[in-house]
């Protein structure tokens, strides 16, 4: 397993838009945050491009993290916001420098295709708070846990038990991510492998018929049914048809791995809502479902 340093003041960190287009108004509280942990930003050429929806054109996009991944003096890369579009330039992207300088990439949701790029590698990475997000209400203690993550390479969240939560205890690397881009990534070169791993999964704006399709190609996938553990972060903004599904999502869920005896731990802070924390996907974790929180604790 590859474990990138972590940070320390005076390092240079890169900040890249590799999918969504994004306005400079929107990172100024991020910026002046990592300028008080004593970080340099080096900014992407085209951070602030656009090119319709995207921050710029693919080629554009792919040049800014290409840079960022190949300069040896940027010890970690933030993308900006997620979105839509990273999947597009995954394949022309060139991750063979972070085996010999490996470095942190942070980010969440569309960034999810990365990460299982990185997680090929046996390369740890942040599933975290993006810098769009450092302007939000309330925002303080998700920025504290990704500033832990990053300068003292530790962390531990906790979450309220739910009634369905399926208690017992378990420890293997945390894959995963946003749902819809797990799914995205059958039969691609960065198919997400989860065998033997803890789970995770989180995802806002969706349909419940669609998120129940979702999980039922997972497993028909066979991506459910050798796990260590089921995490479940954040589904909110869920939606539901003129003819309700009829379940909750917990429901929806646990009916989905019903036949499996691994631990499920629901209400995890983690995905599009306030707070966020952070996570180091890859890492070897221990997870207790329990009363009346359920755990988890990332080795050192």
């Amino acid at each position: 397993m590859i474990r990138p340093p972590s940070l320390n003041p005076g390092d240079a960190v890169g900040l890249v838009a590799p999918s969504r287009t994004i306005a400079e108004h929107q990172v100024k509280t991020a910026l002046g945050t990592f300028q008080a942990w004593g970080l340099e930003v080096v900014k992407g050429k085209h951070l602030f491009g656009q090119h319709g929806y995207f921050a710029g054109t693919d080629r554009q996009r792919l040049s800014d993290l290409q840079e960022m991944i190949n300069n040896d003096r940027v010890k970690a890369v933030f993308c900006a916001r997620g979105g839509y579009g990273i999947t597009r330039i995954l394949d022309d992207l060139d991750l063979s420098a972070l085996r010999r300088t490996p470095k942190w990439i942070i980010g969440f949701s569309d960034i999810t295709a990365l990460h299982l790029a990185l997680n090929r590698m046996d390369l740890e990475s942040i599933h975290g708070f993006m810098p769009v997000q450092f302007e939000y209400m309330n925002a303080s203690s998700s920025i504290k846990s990704l500033e832990k993550l990053l300068f003292e390479d530790r962390g531990m969240i906790e979450a309220e038990s739910h009634a369905l939560d399926r208690h017992g205890k378990a420890e293997g690397q945390v894959v995963g991510g946003n749902l819809s881009l797990l799914v995205d990534s059958l039969g691609t070169a960065s198919e997400v492998q989860t065998a033997g791993k803890l789970l995770f999964l989180e995802e806002v704006d969706e349909y419940l018929y669609k998120i129940d399709r979702m999980l039922t190609q997972l497993k028909r996938a066979q991506k459910l049914d050798r796990l260590e553990g089921l995490v479940i972060g954040d589904f909110s903004q869920m939606k539901d048809t003129q003819i309700p599904l009829g379940m909750s999502i917990e429901e929806l869920i646990m009916d989905r791995v019903k036949e499996y005896s691994y631990p499920v731990a629901f209400n995890f802070a983690i995905g599009h809502e306030i707070p966020n924390y952070s996570i180091p996907l890859m890492r070897n974790t221990s997870l207790e479902v329990g009363q009346p929180m359920s755990k988890m604790t990332f080795d050192s």
